[in-house]
């Protein structure tokens, strides 16, 4: 009866609003079907309300600044395979990522990662998408990230860690307060600078935000988190109308233009720094430029995070803290700075580097995959081909099946105590701090 009153409504209006109003009825009922088939596809994974029928959820979380919390309590409430969004789940589960991670996998990057193209118009090695394309860039900058063809790199980083040292001694002696964790991201600018194209941007030597970079990528960074949510703003922005928006002549891309241009042309400088390796095994001015920007903007936050967390952990255990000293007068190395090649036999300390990076996981995105077009079955359940199964940092590193029932507190002694079949879970599971399989970081020794 209700159709039929409607359809004689229609047919009393002038044609042209009757077919606005049946445009509009049209369009109406096919969002509402739409949105209960994608609903009914996912329905077995539990999840926030809102989340399974619109991103908005996902959009308000990762824009919001803690989103590594809101997924943790996600899948704490929901189970170890969570939905959060009405295509996209959420795991805890390190086999599971492990699984989707493998270099044999079937999975494949999500258009989550469009929003990690810093230029907007240029791919790096983070946002390909393009399988071929990406083993490509891989393979040119394999030797670069893994320090081979870089000059001095231990001395390098060494110098910039003494710079570090004598800035923190000037607040000390003059008993003023500083912010270590902007001075650390700092020393991670400086180091990154100088190893990647040969000279560090000085921002310990002037204790200064040089180009204001912090500041933009503060300002920035949480509408790049929505683009991960939202891949087509990307397109959106990359248009004229958008320009300027994005990094321009003036902040981090024309640091990234300015010192690119140098390695090419007729009066190119050659260098044996981790630019100079990109170039010299075939990356492009355009592709070096996109690399570059990637290292500055995503390298030294992630490293600083690292820096930052692990300090505060240290500085507010006094256990901890004379431990660590201990085992490092031990060695009675009579310069300021233990060379590598020490400190990677030294316990104690590994145990409170691995600690520090499981306690708070720098990476903390979704990183979503999309299942393959025939879809996956994981322990009995299965996802439908084309679901984006994203990754919950701080739900795997606080799990207390494989940490114990202390997984929340920081001590490095669960490294020392547990068995040999223990410690080889934790450090499978910590592997993926560093990603896995075909998409594992390209530096994970150099961190």
């Amino acid at each position: 009866m209700a159709v039929a009153a409607l359809i004689n409504y229609l047919r009393d209006l002038r044609p042209s609003i009757a077919i606005a109003a049946s445009l509009v009825l049209f369009l109406a009922a096919w969002t509402a079907l739409s949105t209960w088939r994608q609903y009914i596809r996912l329905r077995q994974f539990k999840g926030p309300t809102l989340a399974a029928f619109s991103k908005w959820w996902l959009v308000k979380k990762v824009g919001g600044g803690r989103a590594y919390l809101d997924f943790w309590e996600v899948t704490q409430k929901y189970g170890t395979i969570a939905r959060v969004g009405p295509n996209d789940l959420l795991t805890d589960d390190p086999d599971l990522m492990k699984h989707i991670l493998n270099v044999r996998t079937e999975y494949r990057r999500s258009d989550w990662y469009d929003g990690m193209r810093f230029n907007p118009g240029n791919n790096n090695i983070l946002s390909h998408r393009d399988e071929d394309e990406h083993f490509k860039l891989r393979s040119k900058m394999s030797a670069g990230y893994g320090g081979r063809e870089v000059e001095n790199l231990e001395p390098k980083i060494d110098k910039n860690i003494l710079s570090f040292i004598s800035l923190l001694a000037k607040y000390a002696e003059a008993k003023k307060p500083m912010d270590l964790g902007r001075r650390a991201q700092f020393f991670t600018l400086d180091v990154i600078s100088d190893l990647a194209f040969g000279e560090p941007f000085g921002f310990l030597e002037t204790d200064s935000d040089v180009y204001k970079y912090i500041q933009i990528t503060e300002e920035t960074l949480p509408a790049v988190m929505v683009t991960t949510v939202i891949p087509w703003l990307v397109k959106i922005l990359s248009s004229p109308l958008f320009k300027s928006l994005l990094p321009s002549e003036k902040d981090r891309l024309g640091i990234a233009k300015k010192v690119t241009a140098e390695r090419f042309g007729p009066d190119k400088k050659v260098r044996k720094d981790m630019l100079g390796s990109f170039v010299a095994h075939g990356l492009t001015q355009k592709e070096a430029e996109s690399e570059i920007l990637l290292q500055i903007v995503a390298g030294s936050d992630t490293t600083a995070t690292a820096i930052r967390s692990t300090m505060l952990h240290i500085i507010t255990n006094p256990n901890v803290y004379s431990k660590l000293r201990a085992e490092i007068a031990g060695t009675h190395y009579s310069e300021p700075i233990i060379p590598d090649s020490i400190g990677r036999d030294l316990p104690y300390l590994q145990a409170v580097i691995k600690e520090g990076l499981r306690i708070f996981p720098p990476v903390a995105g979704l990183m979503s995959k999309q299942v393959p077009p025939q879809g996956d079955t994981w322990k009995g359940q299965f996802i439908p081909g084309g679901t984006k199964v994203g990754y919950c940092a701080w739900g795997i590193f606080r799990r207390e099946d494989i940490w114990g029932s202390d997984a929340g507190e920081f001590r490095p002694e669960r490294w020392l105590e547990s068995d040999p079949e223990k410690l080889k879970e934790m450090e499978g599971a910590l592997e993926l701090i560093f990603s896995y399989g075909r998409w594992q970081c390209l530096a994970p020794s150099q961190i």
